[in-house]
């Protein structure tokens, strides 16, 4: 099964340009997903793009992650009523390097093979690029009517919001689609993925390439992941469950998974993990034999949590939640931490 096939039936591909699945049947291919470093942990909601990442790398092509150092001094737009707050260099160095710490949990970046993972910054090339060099090389190439046409766009201005948007948020799909246009022609990339409220930005990257170097890149996005309930998806009361045990702790992130409802751990397992077609309809399958088990959120809260945090925190996880819910011996209270 090649890649887009792969995400086909895990449910992760909201929209894809054409060409795409054919490039994969053609040759190996370089893609990457952009993170904004604008905290130093990730929060499950970008776990998505990560395990897209993950299912490319195990096809056997090869994944790079940007960190958005120059983009995440400005501010992405898309699904944003307001601007957001800038970094500066020091904060975005310090979240750039927990960040990479906690993707190498999931992607290889130390195999000697040709697909090894790379992660780049895009402060590297963007901070001695003059904005009259840029305006010259870059924005020449996307008209106004373009840029003015994407959705991220029209919200701002159209909305009700009455900050509307600035030249700094206005240039952010430029900005991206030059990362693109950089990653294409020094890494051979040529696919860009990210969740689908990012569609207008990659889609602008493509038509730079288009239109700059007369050469074909491509787009794949997957669905912003939501509750059954239309809740977000990964927020609590609390705030973001994130992967940092400090911010959530392996007890808490255990937790959510496991009070996850029946349809969204049908869902979330298939995204998730890298479990295959067979063994995720069998786990399904005993599931619903018995549902008052939540024998599919088990799998998958233990599934996650070894792999965000350990085998060790898993099974801490798993003592606290029995001495918290009444299924544990006094030998187990004084043998777990206090935290």
């Amino acid at each position: 099964m090649n890649f887009t096939e792969e995400l086909k039936w895990r449910n992760m591909i909201h929209d894809i340009t054409p060409g795409a699945k054919e490039l994969f049947e053609k040759e190996t291919v370089t893609a990457y997903v952009g993170i904004d470093p604008t905290a130093d942990s990730l929060h499950i909601g970008h776990l998505v793009g990560i395990m897209m990442l993950k299912h490319l790398q195990e096809s056997g092509n090869k994944p790079i992650v940007l960190l958005g150092g120059a983009t995440g001094m400005i501010g992405d737009p898309s699904g944003k009523s307001t601007e957001r707050n800038l970094l500066d260099e020091d904060i975005l160095n310090k979240n750039q390097k927990a960040i990479k710490k906690q993707i190498s949990k999931f992607l290889d970046f130390n195999t000697s093979k040709f697909n090894k993972a790379e992660l780049v910054n895009n402060y590297d090339w963007m901070k001695n690029y003059n904005f009259l060099q840029f305006v010259r090389d870059v924005g020449k190439h996307i008209t106004v009517n373009y840029m003015m046409a994407k959705d991220s766009v029209k919200k701002r201005i159209t909305g009700d919001s009455k900050i509307g948007m600035s030249f700094t948020e206005f240039s952010y799909q430029l900005v991206q689609a030059y990362d693109f246009l950089h990653l294409y022609e020094n890494y051979n990339c040529k696919l860009q993925m990210g969740g689908s409220d990012q569609w207008g930005n990659i889609t602008t990257g493509t038509e730079l390439i288009r239109r700059k170097i007369q050469k074909d890149a491509y787009a794949l996005t997957c669905p912003l992941i939501t509750k059954s309930d239309g809740g977000k998806f990964g927020k609590t009361e609390e705030g973001n469950i994130w992967l940092d045990s400090e911010k959530t702790s392996s007890y808490k992130f255990y937790q959510f998974w496991l009070n996850i409802s029946d349809d969204d751990a049908e869902k979330f397992i298939k995204i998730f993990t890298l479990y295959n077609r067979k063994k995720i309809n069998e786990i399904i399958s005993e599931h619903k034999k018995v549902p008052h088990q939540r024998l599919l959120q088990k799998n998958l809260a233990e599934y996650i949590t070894c792999t965000v945090h350990s085998k060790n925190d898993y099974q801490s996880a798993l003592k606290a939640s029995e001495i918290l819910f009444g299924k544990s011996t006094k030998e187990n209270l004084k043998n777990i931490k206090a935290d």
